[in-house]
């Protein structure tokens, strides 16, 4: 069963990663890139503030923690747990796989912890503001950052969804325990 489910992803791997054009590399390398959100991050952050004022400080901890767990649990311990290849470093699959910039990643890719990271933050935020119609943007906002991590080469299609999983499970837990701080302590 688990060779056919490798079989799958890694099919689907080279379905999407053969995707690409020279035009798009540079998008996605920077859409990959972390450091390019911080200004959307401090847009939230700020938005946030001017929400809740004061309390603020829940939520936003609350996101910090989403991410935090996210991220231990994924590369903390199921890369080096795992130690599943990344398309880009598996020797198997060399002069295979579409690089770009000679970008590779670390030698582990399972789960995403972009695509988990990217999650966490997607649902907690829709778990939050889902009265605003276009929240649910943040959901396509966190898939086009997965999908760049299969385009560069460095992720399997089912690290990404795993990943996301991972990072919607904690997205909606800490988005639960931030609102019931609130309204306990804080209403």
């Amino acid at each position: 069963m688990i060779d056919f489910l490798i079989n799958i992803d890694q099919q689907l791997f080279f379905f999407f990663n053969g995707l690409h054009a020279s035009w798009l590399d540079p998008i996605m390398f920077w859409i990959s890139d972390k450091k390019i959100w911080i200004p959307f991050y401090l847009l939230l952050a700020y938005w946030i503030i001017k929400t809740y004022k004061w309390k603020s400080i829940i939520y936003l901890l609350g996101i910090g923690l989403a991410i935090t767990f996210t991220d231990q649990l994924i590369s903390g311990f199921m890369k080096g747990y795992f130690e599943r290849f990344r398309p880009s470093r598996d020797p198997e699959l060399e002069g295979l796989v579409h690089i770009v910039n000679d970008y590779r990643g670390g030698k582990y890719g399972f789960a995403s912890s972009h695509s988990g990271n990217a999650f966490a933050l997607a649902m907690f935020l829709f778990m939050q503001f889902r009265e605003y119609k276009w929240i649910w943007l943040m959901f396509v906002w966190a898939t086009i950052v997965a999908y760049s991590r299969v385009y560069l080469g460095v992720h399997y299609p089912g690290d990404i969804l795993v990943g996301g999983i991972i990072g919607l499970i904690f997205g909606y837990l800490f988005q639960s325990l931030s609102r019931k701080v609130h309204t306990k302590y804080f209403s």
